[in-house]
């Protein structure tokens, strides 16, 4: 997603990036994710962007390598996602035990799952996840499924965990924030990964519903939709990328929003806005949310009609 020009500094230059890199990069904030016990960055690598495509490996191939060298240390990805894991596959190598990488299951049966998890770690070419997630839960029916005794997803994630093969569990959505909560009640998983942006109080507010349980819960919340697949962003829409950035990494019990990205340089301006990221206070927070509200019909065609 194009997240605006920002002006260039002197370091970005692309000639003197690589030879002052690794002494002058910013510094990008780290908090827990949540009752995990780590910390990641602020901002991550979101699964969108040249990573959900086939064919373009060398692309993809410069914005993980960015990011890797520029410090982020979360990283999204999906079987879903088009060849989005085998691209991360053929850049980690050892650069995998820097980061915390994230997959996920669509798939709702423990069978399903399982063969799903078997792709991912190869296609990745790593012996673990740090995270496994039940993606995109939407409705009542998902629910019924991926708890179903012994032969929903829910078995192979906490098989899978018992294996060593993932370390955390956790749920994604963007639908409808009450299935979220329904299954934040119904098990203690480690992390959600929801939709959050300005506009998203207007209607079926993930901010409203999920981060209050959340919190109480000591679930790590990853934020995603920050720009509602730019909707919000100018210079149609009505916030620029650092205050769309702010606005949700100023939300209570967000640890990290992930971001997708075309290129490295969309990667260095994440990267920026985050070292740079001061908390807003709740009246800025206000002034956001009054100004994408007019924008809220198109910034959440992704919730539930």
């Amino acid at each position: 997603m194009a997240l605006g020009t920002l002006a260039a500094s002197r370091w970005w230059h692309p000639v003197l990036a690589h030879a002052q890199e690794r002494v002058v990069r910013p510094v990008i904030p780290k908090r827990p994710l949540g009752k995990t016990g780590v910390s990641v960055t602020i901002v991550g690598l979101g699964g969108e962007g040249v990573l959900r495509t086939w064919g373009r490996e060398r692309e993809a191939a410069r914005v993980i390598e960015r990011a890797l060298n520029l410090g982020i240390t979360y990283y999204d990805t999906a079987p879903a996602y088009s060849s989005s894991q085998d691209y991360y596959g053929a850049v980690l190598g050892e650069r995998r035990q820097e980061i915390f990488l994230a997959s996920k299951t669509h798939d709702r049966s423990r069978d399903g799952s399982l063969r799903l998890l078997d792709e991912s770690l190869k296609r990745l070419h790593t012996d673990h996840l740090d995270l496994w997630q039940l993606h995109d839960l939407r409705d009542a029916d998902d629910l019924r499924q991926i708890f179903a005794p012994k032969r929903g997803a829910l078995a192979a994630l906490q098989e899978a965990r018992a294996e060593g093969r993932v370390r955390f569990l956790g749920i994604t959505g963007h639908t409808d924030p009450a299935v979220l909560v329904e299954a934040l009640r119904r098990f203690p998983f480690d992390t959600a990964l929801v939709a959050l942006n300005a506009a998203d109080k207007a209607r079926l507010s993930f901010i409203e519903g999920v981060l209050p349980v959340a919190q109480r819960h000591g679930v790590g919340v990853i934020g995603m939709k920050v720009v509602a697949r730019g909707a919000l962003l100018r210079p149609a829409g009505p916030l620029t990328a650092p205050e769309a950035i702010d606005y949700v990494l100023s939300l209570p019990g967000v640890s990290t929003a992930i971001l997708g990205c075309r290129t490295p340089h969309e990667v260095e301006e994440n990267v920026r806005i985050a070292s740079a990221f001061q908390p807003l206070s709740a009246e800025r927070l206000a002034v956001l949310e009054s100004r994408a509200l007019p924008f809220a019909p198109m910034a959440s065609t992704f919730k539930r009609s």
